[in-house]
């Protein structure tokens, strides 16, 4: 029986476990990862695309493509693709990153056969009708103009520009540009980019032997290829100089301030230990930038760090806001971590507690086997494999106090930082 006086024991993290995917290519050269959990009732299709640019770069073009591509198709309407969808409890989700555009099935396992067709209508036959785009182009252009009111949209949009330049990862939306989309571009994009040779599918869940041969009649064989050229421009970043930017607002009640610079992505050895040391000082909860600007001085109600990696980059950044009167101090403070995360050795306790929160959290987040189809996707598209994950866990727990303090002198520095402010300073 048990004893519910005696606590479980704890123990470290040793190693995490991934679920490897079977790979497949169709015969028109798609890709195919399959991850099977014969437990689920639920099977999950990703096709994911490479994102094509030409020059200059457009990537509100992509993102419109993302959005439109289940407005319509040759045969059937945007309330006809909806409502056949819903009438088996299924869903069709469009999303859009900087290197990718995907569209993600949701479906039952006995509702495979009959949704299929409108999947692959919509990647074979969207049509962009005149009337949804002139919808989407208004709709967008009001969203814009009030997210233009607010300071920490603003200062997010600086950030990126001053960061990136004008390429897929700087450049954002106006109003001009927005009325500058139009169907021909959408058109010519869309028969460029949706196609066979350029998507990877990611099928999890439920996925029976009948279920992939579904798919390989419709996405294998009644897909084709265009003879389109299918090679990859690499977006030209500017020389990045760190600045100060202020866009003063007298009637801001808040400021919001956005900090930050180019950094490595998760292809570069260190990428882990960056991490660590970013968890460390804003990245989760009881970092040190919560501890000092929310709990002790009451700057702001959340202010964090964060590591990101892209294809082509990788970027540091601190995002808060904070009472105009606050918002010199809290930039002096945020300096101030900066100094000792350099200078003043992490206790032991402070590096087990977090290295207890990333394991745990990665641990944490493999609660289903669509979990680990994410997992491996951010492995591949990053031309890594799950190498990474074994490398990334001893180095969390390799890490001590000479190591952070030897990762913050390389890689955290205040004064390389871009800072951008908008309210008052």
């Amino acid at each position: 029986m048990l004893n519910r006086s005696l606590a479980p024991r704890k123990h470290h993290i040793q190693h995490i476990d991934l679920i490897e995917p079977e790979a497949l290519t169709f015969g028109n050269g798609l890709k195919a990862f399959v991850f099977r959990a014969n437990d689920q009732d639920l099977v999950k299709a990703e096709f994911v695309f490479q994102n094509h640019f030409s020059i200059p770069e457009n990537p509100l073009l992509h993102t419109c493509l993302s959005h439109m591509m289940k407005e319509g198709t040759t045969s059937r309407s945007s309330a006809q693709i909806a409502e056949e969808v819903d009438f088996y409890g299924a869903y069709l989700v469009p999303e859009y990153s900087f290197d990718h555009t995907s569209l993600t099935l949701y479906t039952l396992t006995k509702h495979v056969a009959s949704v299929l067709p409108v999947l692959h209508d919509v990647l074979n036959h969207s049509v962009f009708p005149e009337a949804e785009l002139e919808t989407y182009i208004r709709n967008n252009k009001q969203t814009l103009q009030i997210s233009l009111q607010k300071n920490d949209y603003v200062a997010r949009r600086l950030f990126y520009t001053q960061l990136f330049g004008k390429n897929r990862y700087g450049q954002t939306p106006t109003i001009e540009s927005y009325e500058q989309l139009n169907r021909e571009d959408l058109t010519a994009l869309y028969a460029r980019q949706i196609q066979p040779g350029n998507c990877t599918l990611l099928l999890s869940g439920n996925v029976s032997n009948e279920i992939i041969h579904a798919f390989q009649e419709l996405f294998g064989g009644a897909w084709t290829n265009d003879s389109i050229d299918l090679t990859y421009e690499e977006p030209v970043f500017p020389a990045f100089k760190p600045e100060t930017i202020v866009e003063n607002r007298s009637e801001a009640l808040q400021s919001a301030i956005r900090l930050g610079m180019p950094g490595i992505n998760r292809t570069h050895a260190d990428y882990p230990a960056v991490q660590f040391v970013n968890t460390l000082f804003g990245g989760y909860f009881g970092s040190r930038l919560m501890r000092n600007i929310r709990e002790e001085k009451g700057f702001t109600y959340s202010i964090g760090s964060a590591l990101a990696s892209l294809k082509y980059n990788g970027f540091f950044t601190i995002a808060t806001e904070v009472g105009v009167e606050s918002t010199q101090a809290t930039l002096t403070e945020i300096e101030k971590e900066f100094a000792a995360l350099s200078h003043t050795l992490a206790s032991d306790q402070e590096i087990d507690l977090v290295k207890n929160y990333m394991l745990g959290s990665m641990l944490g987040s493999l609660e289903s086997i669509f979990s680990h189809a994410d997992k491996f996707k951010t492995v591949y598209f990053s031309g890594l494999t799950y190498a990474y994950f074994k490398h990334y866990a001893a180095t969390i727990q390799q890490m001590n106090a000479q190591r952070v303090q030897e990762i913050a002198r390389k890689y955290f520095n205040f004064n390389d930082l871009t800072k951008i402010i908008v309210g008052q300073l």
